[in-house]
């Protein structure tokens, strides 16, 4: 993996700096180059992107930058082949910007689900499962865990069985 350059690249936004003590105390542990490579790589993405079609350069995200290659990221191979038809404007700003990359690679990543902010309600317990929790409270050592396990196989005795 190749160092980010010295030298500030023109017309990049300044990315957000973590506060002075927290780089201090990444740099005992060795993070403190991982953590200004993610801000470089950060300011250097959405300079690179400009040069794409809006509704493409939405679907893209800069994931690293050496000596050889840019590597973008896309939510779907659709996405993948339309910035491969964008290689040469990509690799064209990434050489405005100073960088050597002559080749541009693309993966598709894992689309981002979101997570669910339990918003709905909850269902009571069946009675199978207060009895299986009763059954598993009976079963261990621990007596913390078995009062746990008993408290919440009676808690929700109110409303109809759920299963």
């Amino acid at each position: 993996m190749s160092e980010p350059p010295k030298t500030r690249v023109r017309g990049a936004a300044s990315s957000p700096a973590l506060p002075p003590l927290a780089l201090e105390a990444l740099a005992g542990s060795g993070l403190a180059n991982v953590v200004e490579r993610a801000k470089w790589l950060a300011t250097l993405d959405p300079l690179l992107r400009q040069s794409l079609p809006a509704t493409l350069a939405g679907q893209c995200k800069l994931a690293n930058v050496d000596d050889k290659h840019l590597v973008f990221l896309v939510s779907a191979p659709v996405w993948k082949a339309k910035l491969r038809l964008h290689a040469d404007a990509l690799l064209d700003a990434a050489a405005a910007a100073g960088l050597r990359g002559r080749s541009l690679v693309v993966k598709v990543s894992a689309p981002v689900l979101p997570v669910p902010t339990g918003t709905g309600t909850a269902r009571p317990l069946s009675e199978a499962v207060r009895d299986s929790l009763r059954a598993t409270a009976q079963s261990v050592s621990d007596p913390e865990l078995r009062a746990q396990l008993l408290r919440l196989a009676s808690s929700s005795r109110s409303g109809t069985d759920g299963a």
